[in-house]
């Protein structure tokens, strides 16, 4: 029995350190900062750990295992930087420029510095070659510049495989970019995404890459959308975690570019699924019903909100509340806001409350821009990383939604006009 404690105690203990360590030098000026460490699945980023700083230095102890791509959050200056976890310790410090913005990231783990190459490398394609290319026809074959470009030209055109041979989700990175990069899906058919999303290996989810290539998908789907959609479900499975990963994130781009006939099809497919549905699913089936037409639209604790004593949306009473969520730094609820200024007064003589949620990452920038207008006004001052998102299914700001005195949502316009002519005024 004794034995059995020594090696259970022994097992508790491995657990106790981190499976890796993400360790980040970094200025003076962040030592304050909140810096938080986020995965994929999907597009979604997953929070995995948040910095301990000290001495200079942020350090992230991960406690389970992770391949694929990461991001660091730095809130303090609105800034991240992105990487690559092999499940091995990672190493960079970083620069910020006058304005405290990160400026430059010196990667010192093996891993990060070969993907920061593969970055250049790539940037350098995209930009220079077509522009050498282009020079060396002014030059003749005989002419030692004409050589020299000749000389770059190749190096650029040809990239050295094998030095993925030990990094297999760089290799996977690499090998599948085709299918994010716009620029790229006039070589690609509706069945080779297909083929690509059903054979994947098990990096797809960490890669970052399934959002974009979705998108892609969809765009060389264009004559026939559902028709390649259903191609594509089937072929993935939809009892399968992978399977319903793709579904929600569908529904998702369906709701963000307002095909809404494409959305409620594949949400009800999403409902009416018999097997275990896997959180990613679940949360966006949870997200539209808390904001479909008649549901009552979850409560939303005030955390610095003005112009207010309430501590919450419910305790605001009024025969209907417009409840907008925005951002000081989004030009069309710079446009639109104000027309709900105008109206404001008008508004109120109804009973009407306007009730905004900011998406502003400086609770400072939130603030000078929310006193200038008169109604009640929170943020959480964590921009998209927001609790906002996921509850409410906010894709895009300005975003609208018109609550009953009961808080049951009873119209969600797309724009200021559509609120203004729903509630009749002029």
């Amino acid at each position: 029995m004794k034995k059995l404690l020594l090696a259970s105690s022994f097992i508790l203990s491995t657990y106790s350190f981190a499976q890796f360590n993400v360790k980040v030098d970094i200025p003076t000026y962040l030592v304050d900062s909140e810096v938080y460490l986020y995965g994929f699945n999907g597009s979604k980023e997953i929070l995995y750990s948040k910095a301990k700083i000290s001495n200079n230095v942020a350090l992230f102890k991960l406690d389970k295992q992770y391949v694929g791509m990461m991001r660091a959050f730095f809130k303090k200056s609105n800034s991240s930087v992105n990487m690559v976890s092999e499940n091995k310790d990672v190493n960079l410090k970083i620069e910020l420029d006058s304005k405290n913005k990160i400026s430059n990231v010196v990667f010192q783990d093996p891993v990060n510095q070969l993907f920061s190459s593969e970055v250049e490398f790539q940037k350098k394609q995209e930009l220079i070659l077509p522009a050498l290319i282009q020079i060396k026809d002014y030059y003749r074959p005989s002419e030692s510049f004409y050589k020299s470009l000749e000389t770059e030209i190749n190096a650029l055109s040809n990239k050295d495989q094998t030095a993925y041979e030990n990094h297999p989700f760089l290799e996977y990175f690499n090998k599948n970019q085709k299918y994010s990069n716009q620029e790229k899906i006039a070589e690609l058919k509706a069945e080779d995404f297909i083929n690509f999303y059903s054979k994947s290996g098990e990096y797809l989810e960490t890669s970052s890459i399934l959002k974009p290539s979705l998108i892609n998908f969809l765009n060389v789907s264009k004559t026939n959308v559902e028709g390649n959609v259903d191609k594509l479900l089937e072929a993935v499975n939809l009892e399968t975690p992978r399977g319903q990963t793709i579904l929600s994130e569908l529904i998702e781009i369906f709701n963000t570019y307002g095909m809404d006939k494409l959305k409620d099809k594949y949400l009800t497919e999403a409902n009416n699924l018999k097997c275990t549905i896997n959180d990613r699913l679940a949360s966006t089936i949870k997200a539209n019903k808390n904001t479909e037409i008649g549901a009552k639209m979850p409560n939303i604790n005030f955390v610095n909100a003005i112009h207010t004593k309430a501590k919450s949306l419910y305790d605001i009473k009024a025969s209907k509340k417009i409840v907008v969520f925005w951002s000081s730094t989004c030009s069309h609820c710079e446009a639109e806001l104000p027309k709900l200024l105008e109206k404001y007064d008008n508004l109120k003589s109804q009973n009407i409350e306007i009730v905004g949620f900011s998406l502003d990452n400086s609770l400072e920038d939130f603030k000078a821009k929310a006193n200038l207008y008169p109604w009640i006004n929170d943020s959480e001052g964590k921009g998209w990383y927001s609790s906002y998102g996921d509850i409410y299914n906010i894709v895009a700001t300005p975003t609208y939604f018109i609550l009953g005195s009961d808080n049951k949502i009873i119209s969600k316009p797309n724009h200021v006009a559509d609120v203004l002519d729903y509630l009749k005024v002029n």
